[in-house]
């Protein structure tokens, strides 16, 4: 998984944004620019989070950006990864509500959905991995966790 994020282009590495609705409009730029995603997918995630809250960080410092109901907007079914140096808060009342780790899911239909899900859940659930891509700089830095995890 780690490795298609860079040979399908689909990884970004960002210094800081300004805000979180920022960070969500730059992690759908690569899906964006391959047509997998509409121009106005980034914005059906944002309207989402203001409404249901920030129920897309699912641990703290890893966000997984998706509107089900922006199926429309998706062409294409993938996951795309960012990296942010500084991470942004989706909520000032909630510590835990923070990311750095961005990964942006793209679902053409439910089944794809939750099988994008399942590959992620997994790929998370190793709690070493995910401690190291808190500290990667750049796509070297992620084909090398790539080849170290098989990914």
């Amino acid at each position: 998984m780690l490795k298609d994020f860079v040979d399908k282009k689909h990884c970004l590495f960002v210094d800081e944004v300004s805000d979180w609705e920022e960070a969500i409009r730059k992690c759908c730029i690569p899906i964006i620019e391959d047509g997998t995603v509409t121009e106005e997918y980034p914005g059906e995630i944002i309207r989402c989070v203001k409404e249901y809250g920030p129920y897309i960080v699912l641990i703290p410092g890893v966000a997984m950006p998706h509107s089900q109901e922006g199926g429309d907007m998706v062409k294409k079914t993938t996951i795309s990864f960012m990296k942010l140096q500084k991470p942004v808060v989706f909520d000032e009342s909630d510590p835990d509500s923070y990311a750095d780790l961005f990964f942006t899911l793209a679902s053409c239909n439910p089944d794809d959905h939750l099988k994008n899900m399942q590959e992620l859940s997994a790929l998370l659930e190793n709690e070493d991995l995910v401690e190291e891509l808190h500290d990667i700089k750049d796509e070297n830095d992620l084909l090398r966790l790539a080849e170290k995890y098989n990914l």
